[in-house]
């Protein structure tokens, strides 16, 4: 297992391309990519420029951040890509998209989102769940968006297909101040991974 960095680099923030979403998510898509840069860290990002993902990848430019995008071809063939990002970094697909945006974060941040947002959300709360990193995993809780989700989790306790530890792997933040002092915490261990057929995984 990776252990947790001794000071944040880059984050990672997940984030939807929805255009039609109410404006405060996309405001504070932007207040969160300002504060991210000021904290001086490298915004990773999902690299196209529509919906949140241009907000986020926008506010940390507008304080002088260093932004790189990672997209499929896919989206660069549909011309969805940021051509204004420090580094923009092409994939063959999805699969590999996500792997480097894993790889290239200090810790994770997602921000409300459709189906895409929620699978990379799980994907790296069953990681941090399995050991195979040690990394902050924030959900930015604006307008209590993430809610549900929590509320699925506690039920999935509550009837053993999830392991209680589990629960607290992702953190919940209803601020931008919040969610940047929650990725500056120290990572608390997770219990050591076993098989067992109770608790689920």
């Amino acid at each position: 297992m990776s252990s947790s960095p001794a000071t944040i680099q880059a984050v990672t923030v997940y984030c939807a391309a929805s255009e039609q979403i109410d404006p405060a998510y996309l405001t504070a898509a932007f207040d969160l990519g300002v504060a991210v840069a000021q904290k001086g860290w490298t915004l990773i990002y999902g690299g196209n420029r529509v919906g949140c993902m241009l907000r986020v990848a926008d506010g940390a430019r507008s304080v002088g951040g260093r932004v790189v995008g990672i997209t499929p071809q896919l989206f660069v063939d549909r011309g969805y890509h940021d051509t204004a990002a420090n580094e923009l970094i092409v994939t063959s697909d999805m699969r590999r998209r996500k792997h480097l945006l894993e790889e290239r974060a200090d810790a994770f941040i997602a921000l409300p989102g459709g189906l895409g947002t929620y699978e990379e959300l799980f994907e790296q709360l069953v990681n941090r769940q399995l050991q195979y990193h040690a990394k902050p995993l924030v959900a930015f809780n604006i307008s209590g968006y993430f809610n549900p989700l929590r509320a699925m989790i506690q039920h999935g306790v509550r009837l053993k297909f999830i392991k209680p530890a589990s629960e607290h792997l992702v953190q919940y933040a209803d601020t931008v101040d919040a969610a940047i002092h929650l990725v500056e915490q120290p990572v608390l261990p997770t219990a050591p991974f076993s098989h067992e057929l109770a608790g689920g995984h």
